[in-house]
């Protein structure tokens, strides 16, 4: 297994059209660090031998993207509680004595809607459609951050249950009413509505009714580009304020960023800039 010589990489397949290494070259303009970020194409059989290959060629950490993000969290040696929790880790860091896994999805999300979008958390109902990866990295920091009440919606209702009890004890802790419910058992308005899963990637309809919607709404795909355009229409067209993935893409990076860094770096500045380059 052989790998290019990269400090850092984001690794998954398909990767080539990845803004990371965009993203992670002007985070280390803007704070002065000098780092060199590629992608890493990675074998869906050989996931593990190209981290070891990695390393041994003197990669210092990595995001990981889909497909690869369960296996990222069985190969840490250590785990943050966010990864822990999520059981899926986008982000891993080399240290003495082995490999740290984290999950900086939710964070990402987070600061995106409260800093970005400007909608606060605390004391709203939140709508999360699906209970894959996606959702499970996210679930923990949106407790956090106070919302009032969490609805899971998956397809397969065993899967949203079962996500929503790894997370039961939090939400108690944090005052937060958390269930779970099939696609089309959604009940109540909500001001937030998160978009976790492939939807409009697969050219799906968006799988739930627009009733979800509460006056003034914010609606956020976790994915950006062509692959949100349909989630975003949806959202548009039934009054609610439409925001894609691409700023949870910058603050998840810049998460990752300063774990590895140990500086916080201008992600404003970098998401304006990928915004226009994006939009242009």
């Amino acid at each position: 297994m052989t790998t290019d010589s990269f400090d850092y990489c984001v690794m998954g397949n398909p990767v080539q059209h990845s803004r990371s290494p965009w993203i992670h070259a002007r985070f280390a303009e803007l704070t002065g660090q000098q780092l060199v970020y590629g992608r890493q194409l990675v074998p869906l059989d050989a996931f593990v031998p190209t981290v070891q290959a990695f390393i041994a060629d003197g990669g210092q950490g990595c995001n990981v993207t889909v497909p690869f993000k369960f296996e990222a969290f069985h190969l840490a040696t250590t785990l943050s509680e966010r990864a822990r929790m999520a059981q899926a880790a986008n982000t891993l860091h080399v240290r003495p004595g082995g490999i740290h896994a984290d999950n900086t999805d939710g964070a990402g999300l987070v600061q995106d809607i409260q800093q970005h979008a400007g909608v606060s958390i605390a004391g709203r109902d939140l709508l999360l459609i699906g209970a894959g990866g996606a959702a499970a990295g996210v679930l923990a920091p949106l407790i956090e951050a106070g919302a009032r009440r969490i609805a899971v919606a998956n397809r397969t209702v065993d899967k949203a249950q079962a996500l929503v009890a790894r997370h039961a004890a939090l939400a108690t802790g944090h005052g937060c009413q958390l269930d779970a419910c099939g696609l089309d058992a959604v009940t109540g308005q909500f001001g937030i509505v998160v978009n976790a899963t492939a939807s409009s990637l697969a050219g799906a309809q968006v799988p739930v009714p627009a009733t979800v919607l509460a006056p003034g709404a914010l609606a956020v795909d976790m994915m950006y580009g062509p692959a949100a355009a349909g989630f975003l229409a949806w959202a548009r067209a039934h009054g609610a304020t439409a925001r894609d993935g691409l700023g949870m893409l910058v603050e998840q990076a810049a998460e990752s960023f300063a774990l590895w860094r140990g500086v916080r770096p201008p992600s404003a500045t970098v998401l304006a800039e990928l915004r226009a380059l994006v939009d242009g």
